[in-house]
């Protein structure tokens, strides 16, 4: 069965990261509230158990007979339920052992308590114990258990259970009264809430911001979807339907009205471009006829090359003002034959162009603008370079066309610049070794026209010498 995609969960999406701060920062409070909450349950139920050791030091030994009452029930609201086994004791030696840590917090606490009520003591001591380390408390329990019949599991429940040992020393040399608190099993009973309502709080919230920043990232990835692809075709789909909150409406209405003007413009520049070519093609084509009057035929034939070099110079300016608005739709292309066929061209007119290695590659792409592409680089190859060998090859997920010469290279600090349109590898702009300076410019384009690059770079010897210029065309597949 296949998962669906969580590709908007990833840390480095808006909702990712929106849920991820949301999540800490409700851990992050959740955490110091259940703290302070648990520090005060905790603070409640210790007073609660000092409580009910005073209560039962004060009643049991004013109200209720004196020291050493046994068997009675400690119905106090802090103690839990009804206990036998735990009576008042008295001790000529303190209940702490030697070394045993005591609780002066709950000392000086009882002192307090003690001092209001009036009741005379020269020393108080307070040690917590679980009921198995207690002799009286085990030895009480285990009668307990016995007399009501009760399991193996039910007595060490009991043992494990929190006990408040609370000693109280008599004034004028008199001995210790010792009282014992056993604390309810229920002494964390809010750690469970506080998980479970942290649980709610966090599916709650995080469902709820989830369902926002869905709103949200939903149409501001259709936008993003849509700006690549008017990045790469202007036009050729219908505007983006406005969706999401009122601001991602806002945003996408404003982004249609731009991408409408923008298409405008392109459409207005192609009709000029285009009665640019028909109006000075036409005056062109009319200085072809009247130069065949002239008698002097190497003055003719100058005339006609001049001629020439303007139509092709206004055809490669149209060609590159055109190339991101193309009309040809793509087809399914097998690269390789496309490249051989191009490289035949020249073979046919006796140019030394070198067909190497290749691959079986079968992609979509602008065939008529491809060939553009390879003809102006295995052109530059041959006119810098004195021969082209052309290589095609796959690299992960893109076709790469090589187009190799023996020239002198192109300076590191100006191969970038060398794509710009109307800049020269020969800067005296002699007609004989290049022309105005569009073709790698126009190749550059037809390369991210398909989602590649062009790419230039020195081909070095050994010896660190430059043997000549790689042009490396990327297509992605697929």
């Amino acid at each position: 069965m296949r998962m669906p995609r969580l590709s908007f969960l990833r840390p480095k999406s808006l909702m990712g990261q929106m849920l991820l701060a949301v999540a800490a920062a409700l851990l992050l409070v959740q955490g110091i509230g259940a703290i302070l909450v648990y520090r005060a349950q905790r603070e409640s139920y210790e007073v609660g158990m000092v409580n009910a050791a005073a209560f039962r030091l004060i009643a049991e030994t004013r109200g209720r007979g004196g020291v050493g009452h046994i068997g009675r029930h400690d119905r106090s609201p802090f103690a839990g339920p009804p206990l036998r086994g735990f009576p008042l004791q008295t001790s000529n030696a303190s209940p702490a052992n030697p070394g045993e840590p005591r609780d002066t917090r709950a000392e000086a606490r009882l002192q307090r308590i003690l001092t209001e009520q009036e009741f005379p003591s020269s020393g108080i001591v307070v040690v917590h114990r679980t009921v198995q380390g207690d002799p009286v408390g085990h030895d009480n329990t285990m009668k307990w258990a016995a007399h009501r019949g009760k399991d193996e599991r039910q007595i060490a429940d009991r043992m494990d259970d929190h006990l408040l040992v609370v000693g109280v020393k008599q004034p004028a040399g008199g001995g210790w009264t010792i009282v014992r608190v056993r604390s309810p099993r229920d002494a964390n009973m809010l750690v469970q809430p506080l998980i479970v309502q942290t649980l709610i709080i966090y599916l709650v919230l995080v469902g709820a911001v989830a369902l926002i920043l869905r709103r949200i990232t939903r149409p501001l990835a259709a936008l993003t979807r849509r700006v690549e692809q008017f990045a790469v075709a202007p036009g050729s789909v219908g505007q983006l339907e406005p969706s999401g909150p009122e601001d991602m409406r806002h945003l996408i209405v404003a982004h249609n009205a731009m991408e409408a003007r923008i298409v405008a413009m392109l459409d207005e520049k192609d009709v000029m471009l285009g009665a640019i070519g028909h109006d000075l093609k036409t005056p062109l084509a009319a200085l072809r006829v009247r130069i065949e009057s002239v008698e002097d035929d190497n003055e003719r034939g100058r005339m006609a090359r001049t001629i020439e070099d303007i139509v092709r110079t206004l055809d490669d300016i149209l060609s590159l003002a055109r190339v991101g608005r193309p009309s040809d739709p793509r087809e399914r292309t097998e690269l390789s034959a496309l490249v051989a066929s191009v490289v035949e061209e020249y073979e046919d007119m006796g140019e030394p162009v070198e067909l190497g290695d290749t691959q079986r590659i079968v992609l979509e792409l602008r065939s008529t603008w491809m060939r553009r592409a390879l003809r102006n680089l295995i052109g530059n190859a041959l006119r810098y370079g004195q021969r082209a060998r052309v290589t095609l090859v796959r690299e992960g997920g893109s076709a790469v066309i090589l187009i190799e010469d023996d020239g002198p290279g192109i300076p590191d600090d100006t191969i970038e610049d060398m794509m710009n349109p109307f800049v020269r590898g020969d800067p005296s702009r002699n007609s004989t070794t290049g022309g105005a300076g569009l073709g790698l410019a126009l190749a550059r384009a037809i390369a991210d026209q398909h989602g590649g690059a062009l790419i230039l770079a020195n081909r070095l010897s050994a010896a660190g010498t430059v043997e000549g210029l790689t042009a490396r065309l990327e297509i992605p597949v697929g």
